[in-house]
């Protein structure tokens, strides 16, 4: 009877208990990113587009900015991704490199002029653009001792007492993600008197997520007999959510453009969860204890949530064909994520965000300058973390990029690079908050081909 209790407990613990997984605060904010991905003219500039239109992916961020370009065009990106991590846990730092590559936007502008003399709308332009949201390609790992442990009794111990193992000697892990999120915009806007741009667009966003995270302890007794175990974990998550996004922008004069976007916050209806995972320990020979392995599966369960909303305040100076300045502002606030389901655990995530999350800031600035067909351009951007309590007070968590691209228009075709480098460190909680410190620091590559259709 003793024996189906301890198996019982641990199962619950199993079920329960996702310590070197990331928690549902972590997914919130992970599934609630908007990378700066999009054509390699909009990364080299840190995405200040608010203001600009025209490039495909300014309208993502404000649909007016289609009506801004004066001919039909088509655009295709490819990106590289470059991941380097340092990985710090008590004291010990790990050091790993990922490299991936994805097709990061593709889509088209359809502009058509109104000849109507009579008529003060000039023209109007449909757009379709699929986006790279964000990546969620991710592997870092570490080993050390927290002199902390989840596991000082074995499944398999028949013995009366049983034995206490409660000597920490050791822990290693390792969490990997795979997927990506991305949307597809359809959008309309128009200009009004040369000046006035509006616009506003439909987004359907698609969330493919995988998760595998393994921890091993090492914990001992008082007579220096090792309790081995291994806690394999795995989860599947994937759905569709919805958004819409309206905006304008407005030529004061020929040099200043002012703008500003709204973005709804992404109802995510149909999203389903799964995990699995086993949980083993293995043989104690000197006490007599036989290997014991307790495998789970569970789901599929519901997971609708809602996103943050997004505020864009956009400016920029636009020196005829010489050259521009832009500058975006973005605000976002976390405390607004939601799930949306009655679950206890979900329900204690919700409260989390109320009070341990904040809004956060964005302040992006792009500069860009012609000599004949070759365009050069550079970027920066700042981006504050949400999280209050992990890292919340360092600063370090806050996402620091530049980013620089060339361009050569063809006359018809239009190729564009760029290079985008971000830095900031990540705070992930094993056994005590923040116990895992990643220093990240990532680069994209990014090339695009633009036809004027």
């Amino acid at each position: 009877m003793k024996r189906i209790l301890l198996l019982v407990a641990l199962a619950t613990t199993i079920l329960t208990s996702y310590s070197q997984a990331l928690d549902y605060n972590d997914l919130g904010l992970l599934f609630s990113k908007d990378n700066t991905n999009g054509t390699a003219r909009f990364n080299a500039m840190s995405g200040a587009f608010g203001a600009l239109g025209s490039d495909l992916s300014s309208t993502d961020i404000n649909p007016a900015g289609a009506a801004v370009a004066r001919d039909s065009k088509f655009s295709v990106t490819l990106s590289n991704r470059n991941a380097n991590l340092d990985v710090s846990y008590y004291g010990n730092t790990n050091n790993l490199q990922d490299e991936y590559f994805n097709i990061s936007q593709a889509g088209g502008i359809f502009v058509f002029d109104i000849d109507n003399s009579n008529s003060s709308w000039n023209r109007f332009a449909f757009t379709f653009n699929y986006k790279m949201k964000a990546d969620f390609d991710n592997l870092y790992s570490g080993r050390g001792n927290s002199n902390f442990l989840f596991y000082d009794q074995h499944i398999g111990d028949t013995n009366s007492p049983v034995n206490i193992f409660d000597g920490s000697i050791e822990q290693s892990f390792s969490n990997e993600t795979r997927g990506l999120n991305s949307v597809f915009n359809i959008g309309i806007s128009a200009v009004h008197d040369n000046k006035l741009f509006v616009g506003a667009s439909l987004k359907f966003h698609n969330l493919e997520f995988r998760e595998r995270s393994f921890l091993t302890e090492m914990n001992d007794d008082v007579n220096g007999n090792i309790l081995e175990v291994e806690d394999f974990r795995e989860r599947f998550i994937e759905g569709n959510g919805f958004s819409f996004n309206l905006g304008f922008i407005y030529k004061l004069n020929k040099f200043i453009r002012l703008g500003a976007s709204y973005e709804s916050p992404t109802w995510y209806q149909e999203v389903i969860e799964e995990r699995a995972g086993s949980l083993t320990m293995f043989d104690v020979n000197n006490l007599g204890i036989t290997g014991v392995e307790d495998r789970f599966f569970e789901g599929p369960y519901s997971l609708r949530f809602t996103t943050p909303s997004r505020l864009t305040a956009s400016g920029a100076l636009v020196f005829g064909k010489q050259g521009l300045i832009s500058v975006d502002y973005t605000y976002k606030d976390f405390q607004n994520f939601k799930y949306r389901e009655v679950d206890q655990e979900l329900q204690d995530a919700n409260q989390f965000f109320r009070t341990d999350f904040r809004a956060t800031q964005k302040l992006s600035v792009g500069t860009e300058w012609r000599f004949d067909r070759v365009s050069l351009r550079g970027g920066y951007s700042y981006e504050l973390d949400p999280n209050l309590v992990v890292g919340g007070n360092t600063n370090k968590d806050n996402i620091r990029a530049f980013s620089t691209g060339l361009g050569y228009n063809f006359g018809n075709t239009k190729i564009d690079l760029s290079y985008q480098q971000s830095e900031n460190r990540q705070f992930y909680s094993l056994y005590n908050t923040g116990d895992i410190n990643i220093d990240n620091n990532i680069s994209v590559i990014a090339a695009t081909v633009t036809f004027s259709l």
